[in-house]
């Protein structure tokens, strides 16, 4: 930070110098110099093949918690600064798409050129009428069912999960509230009282009440994928300690 502030300084004195030549010389190296103290780049991940893929499904008008709670668990490195996970999002187009909150995220893949992924989120939104309608999602869930390793859906991304058929015969749980009509719509599903149980875990299936309890689903998955020491590191790098304890 002092050396970025320095070399503001020197731009400003030097922009008050008549000498043109001097001028254009010292704001080169001013603006090298600030390429090279830029700390952005090195934060951006790499796609490695080798790491397990961690695909996050994205459709208008999803809850855009649910979609950072997990990239914020899977994305964080372990105590090492290693990358552990490629965190990807999909969505049916490279379109961007816009969240329930208003912010626009543009997917890293389409249903068409998605990579092969060791495990799937899928998420809700206040209205999932038009996603449970969307053959083309149901088709893409159905076919990620087939190779990866985990299914977790969160809030009303059960409905998803009802829908393709992948986990008849499982536990699930949804939104609070939203059980009785999941039950209705999906009898194949084993829906658990949902203002009871905030999450739960079936084989490869795992589902919780959504919104902030999305950390859960992500937090007890990665675990399983790492070990409870990597969980602990994310929790403290999360400060959800502080956020449990935290009182008006």
């Amino acid at each position: 930070m002092k050396k970025l502030g320095i070399i503001i300084i020197t731009a400003i004195i030097v922009s008050c110098n008549p000498n043109n030549s001097k001028h254009t010389t010292n704001n080169k190296i001013a603006h090298q110099s600030i390429i090279k103290t830029d700390t952005l780049t090195k934060h951006l991940k790499a796609f490695k093949p080798e790491l397990p893929t961690i695909g996050l499904l994205m459709f208008s008008g999803v809850l855009q918690g649910e979609v950072i709670a997990t990239s914020d668990v899977f994305g964080k490195p372990n105590k090492d600064r290693k990358q552990l996970f490629n965190v990807i999002t999909i969505a049916q187009t490279q379109n961007p798409i816009t969240t329930e909150e208003g912010m626009h995220f543009v997917p890293d893949y389409t249903f068409e050129n998605c990579p092969k992924l060791t495990a799937l989120f899928v998420p809700s939104g206040y209205d999932m009428y038009a996603q449970v309608r969307n053959e083309q999602m149901i088709d893409f869930i159905k076919k990620k069912n087939k190779e990866t390793k985990y299914i977790v859906s969160n809030c009303a991304g059960a409905q998803l999960i009802g829908k393709s058929g992948i986990a008849d015969g499982h536990k699930i749980v949804t939104y609070i509230g939203g059980g009785k009509q999941l039950q209705k719509d999906y009898p194949n599903l084993k829906v658990q009282n949902d203002s009871l149980v905030t999450f739960v875990e079936d084989g490869k299936f795992s589902s919780s009440n959504g919104n902030l309890t999305s950390y859960i689903s992500a937090l007890n998955l990665v675990e399983k994928m790492t070990s409870p020491e990597h969980r602990a590191f994310v929790e403290d790098y999360l400060y959800i300690d502080r956020l449990q304890k935290w009182k008006k």
